[in-house]
């Protein structure tokens, strides 16, 4: 655990999830300057509005930053099969005085074909750089290796997390079923063994010589010790951010995450295109079976998040959290960091 630390240049074995949507520059601060790992998810903005984020946090913090960006394939295009999702979607955008976007876009590029990312993070030099839904390139990964950054990879099976070590990357992160968020699954269509968090860990942490950072229904000090005890040198929590005070959830995820919704989380593809765990909500009820590839569907989900919050209707927002959503806090990322911190040590 301690040569994890070490490397990660943290003081606890807590990294602060990097949820895009969620997660802001004030929470990565907060929560390095507490002793964890801050986090920013930058999948969902490009290089520029990257950088942004960087500097921001960088301005508040001098700690370490880790930067997540999306390794998925890019999509393979199916004008019909859009067309009849948005017709699928047309009944509940009418519900509420909206039509339908007329055609669907590719609305985030992937890490592995977006240069303007990899110069900027070679630039920018953060602590650490994650990457989910995969792995980039060999000379992609080389280039930040070679800039001094410390790299992870989300794995949800062995398989994955071979690819991982193989590739040079340093840690894994394990992600349990239990996670919220999109699954880190290198093939979305492929199938899913749903190897839960205590299961995985243990079975890289003896299956392989690499730090495995546990992720996925871990929302206290408990949960914590209980994975460092199966052999991960840390964990990863998202859900448990949620409900702070620098967090970017909206009011009505933040009340929905109280509320029995959070007991009933859903693993769906209707709101991105990709397999992810959210709270049960409108969105989670619609069937997903027929749901174009990520991104594309996801330039839907949020028009029609859009036009339900418009009309003061909440129920379609992208409303990630796992399975530990029950044990959801309402404080500061630094109280957060310092209560989990004791309750390791209790």
């Amino acid at each position: 655990m301690s040569a994890l630390l070490s490397l990660l240049g943290i003081a606890h074995p807590i990294i602060q999830a990097p949820m895009a949507g969620v997660s802001t520059p004030a929470m990565a601060a907060a929560a390095a300057n507490a002793g964890a790992l801050g986090s920013l998810g930058v999948g969902a903005t490009n290089a520029a509005g990257a950088r942004a984020m960087i500097d921001a946090m960088r301005a508040a913090s001098s700690g370490p930053l880790n930067v997540n960006v999306f390794c998925h394939a890019p999509p393979r295009r199916d004008v019909a099969s859009e067309r009849a999702w948005l017709e699928h979607l047309g009944p509940t955008f009418e519900s509420f005085g909206a039509a339908p976007p007329a055609q669907l876009t590719e609305i985030y590029t992937s890490f592995v074909e977006d240069d303007a990312m990899l110069a900027q993070l070679v630039e920018t030099k953060p602590k650490v750089v994650s990457f989910h839904f995969g792995l980039p390139s060999a000379d992609r990964i080389q280039a930040l290796r070679d800039a001094g950054i410390v790299l992870l990879a989300s794995a949800t099976n062995l398989a994955e997390a071979r690819a991982i070590a193989d590739a040079g990357v340093h840690a894994i992160v394990a992600q349990g079923y239990e996670a919220g968020g999109h699954r880190g699954t290198f093939d979305a269509d492929a199938h899913d063994d749903q190897l839960s968090t205590a299961a995985l860990v243990r079975l890289l942490v003896l299956r392989l010589n690499i730090p495995i950072i546990a992720a996925g229904g871990i929302m206290d000090g408990a949960g914590i010790s209980a994975m460092l005890q199966l052999g991960a040198s840390a964990a990863q929590l998202g859900t448990a951010f949620i409900d702070t005070t620098e967090s970017q959830a909206d009011a009505g995820f933040r009340r929905t995450l109280h509320s029995e919704a959070a007991h009933h989380t859903v693993m769906t593809r209707a709101i991105s295109g990709r397999p992810a765990r959210c709270l049960a909500n409108r969105f989670t009820a619609l069937d997903d079976r027929d749901a174009p590839a990520y991104p594309v569907a996801y330039d839907a989900g949020k028009a029609l998040h859009a036009a339900a919050k418009a009309r003061g209707d909440f129920g379609f927002g992208a409303q990630w959290a796992g399975q530990g959503a029950p044990l959801a806090r309402t404080m500061s990322t630094a109280d957060l960091v310092r209560t989990l911190a004791a309750e390791i040590r209790a």
